[in-house]
């Protein structure tokens, strides 16, 4: 059975079938922050929409990261590892991109998860 969570106009925020979850690409609202402030105010949605569907952070197995200035890598490292025991650390790729529909967009990730089993 698949259910889908969290409708938006062009997509669903996350979709779970046989216990995964596929949750699509979040990117902060506030553009004004820097690349940690962006990825920081990601990691507060993504903890929040886990929840909502039944997962957390330490059921994570997969995360892209889109970056557009790759020498910030290492300011979006230090968010990412504040926010994950590094017990927990999913299968991850960075993959650096030239635009994510506004110059102040630094960041988007998109995450795979399963659902805990209790939930």
């Amino acid at each position: 059975m698949i259910k889908r969570k969290k409708k938006a106009r062009i997509m669903h925020a996350a979709v779970e079938h046989n216990g995964v979850l596929y949750i699509g690409g979040h990117a902060a609202h506030d553009l004004d922050q820097g690349m940690g402030g962006q990825t920081r105010e990601i990691c507060s949605k993504l903890d929040a929409l886990l929840a909502e569907c039944g997962s957390d952070k330490k059921h994570l197995l997969q995360a892209r990261i889109y970056i557009t200035d790759m020498s910030k890598k290492e300011e979006m490292n230090a968010a990412w590892l504040e926010w994950l025991d590094d017990e927990d650390l999913p299968a991850r790729a960075t993959i650096g991109v030239a635009d994510l529909g506004d110059p102040r967009r630094l960041i988007e990730i998109a995450t795979i998860a399963s659902v805990k089993e209790n939930a």
